[in-house]
């Protein structure tokens, strides 16, 4: 049986740009389809369900960051990776993207070897954890938390609660083992195994965001709890 082509999904509003990686993903294996309007690649992602996504900010029609926030909120691509990619590079630039639900983040002007280099990785830890998944307990239950490993459901008080992929492994990775404090380089290393580009604050930030979205009130949380200069854990069995 021929093997399924991965299919990536490239948004940017540059023709140059756009044209050169689509042509150097093309020539690595991967189908590949363009959009350059904001407006346009959101209703294509409600059509399609992409093994890719790469994201430029500087979209027309709607910018990069809501494009993403909708593609994580209500899209066939919810969990699809994605790769943002924009000549905003600051700290603070850095943190608004992943916030928004990008997986990795790579700034303009870049090289096509590291373009390449960034997808291949992210592509390896998608099927890295898919291979996981299969071996993993496939329920859980505690704290009003209800986790579905194989339908990667996840329920808080009885409500479902939409997460990225990052933010579902994070949580799944902490409420196998309650009350098992995580160092943020062990939740790096499982989460998102050899990828250097990854830093511990980028665990912080996917911590903040699940608190955002499963913690009656994230300032006060009552279930991803801190363990101050050691790392994160979830809450003790009730």
């Amino acid at each position: 049986m021929p093997v399924r082509s991965r299919c990536l999904l490239v948004l940017e509003h540059a023709d140059p740009v756009r044209d050169a990686i689509r042509g150097h993903l093309t020539v690595a294996g991967f189908d590949v389809e363009t959009l350059s309007n904001g407006r346009a690649a959101l209703d294509r992602t409600r059509q399609m369900a992409f093994d890719l996504i790469v994201l430029d900010v500087m979209l027309p029609g709607l910018d990069g960051i809501t494009v993403c926030r909708a593609i994580r909120g209500d899209t066939r691509n919810t969990l699809a990776p994605i790769l943002m990619v924009t000549g905003r590079h600051t700290e603070s630039d850095i943190v608004v993207g992943l916030e928004s639900g990008a997986d990795d983040y790579l700034a303009k002007p870049f090289g096509m070897r590291e373009m390449l280099a960034r997808v291949n990785a992210i592509m390896r830890r998608t099927e890295r954890g898919r291979r996981r998944e299969l071996t993993r307990q496939q329920r859980i239950e505690g704290r009003g938390v209800t986790i579905d490993a194989e339908r990667r459901q996840t329920f808080v008080r009885g409500e479902a609660v939409g997460l990225t992929k990052q933010e579902f492994d994070v949580l799944y990775q902490l409420a196998t083992r309650p009350g098992v404090v995580f160092s943020r380089t062990a939740l790096r290393q499982s989460v998102w195994s050899d990828d250097v580009e990854v830093t511990n604050r980028t665990v912080d930030t996917v911590i903040s965001r699940l608190r955002r979205k499963i913690e009656r009130n994230p300032q006060n949380p009552e279930l991803l709890l801190t363990q101050w200069g050691v790392g994160y854990k979830f809450a003790d069995a009730d």
